[in-house]
């Protein structure tokens, strides 16, 4: 009995992780579609930046207010 659940397991946990690769390949093709109509880096980042202040929430307004300090310090 376990072996068929460890066998079973193992199927379906590789399936996954060839879903998940399928979908990075397709990522990668999205942005070479992209790449010479849109900066992906800056895109990239945006993208990045978004989610983070969706995290945060009413933490937002805190997040401001530590960045500039950050910001102040590491560009000096």
């Amino acid at each position: 009995m376990i072996n068929d659940d460890i066998k079973e397991l193992i199927e379906r946990l590789l399936q996954v992780d060839n879903e998940i690769s399928l979908l990075q390949d397709d990522k990668k093709v999205l942005f070479d579609e992209f790449k010479n109509k849109v900066d992906i880096k800056a895109f990239k980042a945006a993208l990045q930046i978004a989610k983070i202040h969706l995290k945060l929430g009413d933490s937002e307004q805190n997040l401001e207010q530590i960045f500039e300090v950050v910001a102040q310090k590491i560009s000096l």
